[in-house]
């Protein structure tokens, strides 16, 4: 039995700010994403191709959520946990989904990988959280904890759906793209002789126009997870313990011998360019939202999750591939 503390004082006004600021941002990404694939349409099939593309997303987005999330399970190698293997895992999970208010507890399923990681897949009805063999060796329950609330918010917030639409949208821009530069091409001596010029600032839109969905896209993505961690310490009432597991996930991941002789392979890649948040920006937000006067109470104790001799529950061998070490 998990034994309950007090929940920690948060700053409802900061919670606000950072919520009305991570929606506004999602609003403008989404559109400024939507928009180009509409110029880029638009420069290629005129206004009537506009609407036919605008019906392929739309029947697309009707159907990428009612695909299974344990197809999604299986490309992983993930097998469901039971609540007798994890008795306590199951107890602050079943209580933060009833927390978040979804109609289902997501089931709980097992990578057998040494990453430190976690990802949720499917809808509020029907989701599933993954968790691997090296995040449930790495963290506590209090840090598991929010590691899961962060995910529960995801599926609450629907950011599985909101990121597939992302990814269809930059996939049509970039086909648009594509296919209106060599319409450019193939059609140029044409053009020179009724016009007299060269279209450049409609080949600079198609050929910037992937780049700049791309990065749209990643914005994005980072904008999703400031919110779900913004939710997730609104769930457990403990920013300190999602932060803590950040922490501790960004110094696993990087290991102590590659600290110690590849610093260089640490350096970070623009922020442009990554699908998330810095961690330290990340660890700075969820600490912000604590009350002047609040203290640093959690919900559950620093326990830890399995021996260091708990054997994978798939009892494969090991093997290294290019997404990491995998049992």
């Amino acid at each position: 039995m998990i034994v309950r503390t007090a929940l920690a004082p948060l700053d409802h006004g900061e919670r606000r700010r950072h919520k009305l600021r991570n929606a506004v941002q999602s609003l403008l990404l989404m559109g400024g994403m939507v928009g180009l694939l509409a110029l880029c349409t638009a420069a290629v099939t005129g206004g009537d191709g506009v609407f036919w593309v605008a019906l392929g997303v739309a029947l697309a987005l009707y159907l990428s959520p009612r695909v299974s999330p344990r197809l999604v399970l299986a490309m992983y190698g993930a097998v469901p946990l039971r609540p007798y293997q994890l008795p306590a895992v199951f107890e602050v999970l079943g209580e933060l989904a009833v927390r978040a208010g979804l109609p289902r507890v997501p089931g709980l399923h097992y990578v057998p990988s040494a990453m430190v990681n976690a990802f949720a897949v499917g809808r509020q009805n029907d989701a599933a959280i993954a968790i691997t063999d090296g995040m449930l060796r790495a963290l506590d329950l209090r840090e598991l904890a929010g590691v899961l609330a962060h995910e529960l918010s995801h599926v609450r917030n629907n950011d599985l759906w909101i990121m597939s639409m992302a990814d269809t949208v930059s996939r049509l821009t970039r086909l648009m793209s594509q296919v209106g530069v060599a319409l450019l091409f193939v059609s140029l001596p044409l053009w020179l002789a009724e016009y007299g010029g060269v279209p450049w600032l409609l080949i600079l839109l198609l050929v910037v126009a992937p780049t700049v969905g791309s990065l749209l896209q990643l914005a994005l993505a980072r904008a999703r997870e400031f919110d779900a961690d913004l939710d997730a310490a609104g769930l457990t009432g403990d920013p300190a313990g999602l932060a803590s597991a950040l922490e501790k996930i960004e110094r696993v991941q990087g290991g102590l011998w590659g600290r110690i002789f590849f610093p260089d392979r640490r350096t970070p890649e623009p922020s442009l360019l990554r699908t998330h948040p810095s961690t330290e920006e990340r660890i700075r937000r969820l600490l912000a939202l604590y009350a002047p006067e609040g203290g640093r109470a959690f919900r559950v104790p620093t326990v830890i999750l399995v021996p260091e001799d708990w054997p994978p529950i798939v009892g494969r061998p090991r093997r290294r591939r290019l997404t990491g070490l995998w049992y």
